[in-house]
Parts: C-alpha cells; structure tokens; sequence
C-alpha cells in the first residue's frame, strides 16, 4: 500500500478515507492480492477490508484458488 494508506492506517475511516481505501483495496484484490494480505498490509482486520471490498461493489473469487490438473486427467480420452 503507499503512504496514504499507512497515514490513516490507525485512525476511523471517514467518507472520504474509506473511499480512498476502497479504490486501493479494490486495485489490489483485482491485482491478485488476497484479502488476508490486503488486510495484513493495510493493518486492518480482514472483516473490515473484506466489508469494504463488498461496498465497493467487487465480484470476490472463489476460495482457495484453481486445484492443479493431474497429468492422468489429460490423457483420458473418455
């Protein structure tokens, strides 16, 4: 996260922080960050970043990421 971020980091988010902090969480969870790492990073809890992200109107991915294909999978012709 940049200095923004960090700045209020500590402090209740206003209207106008927490539309700051939506526009950089949401940029990240686009990015590939999990909301765990958002959260870490910002100092949040992952409830709060998590609840912002929902504001902000994100499509969350599903948990736990793509399952990698067996190599036997791939040879089955049936």
């Amino acid at each position: 996260m940049n200095d923004d971020t960090t700045r209020i980091r500590f402090s209740r988010a206003t209207s106008d922080a927490r539309t700051a902090l939506a526009a950089q969480f949401r940029a990240a969870y686009e990015n590939g960050a999990a909301v765990r790492s958002i959260a870490e990073k910002a100092g949040r809890s992952y409830g709060f970043v998590h609840r912002i992200l929902a504001e902000a109107g994100v499509a969350f991915r599903a948990r736990g990421g793509g399952r990698p294909r067996c190599p036997a999978d791939e040879s089955r012709t049936g």
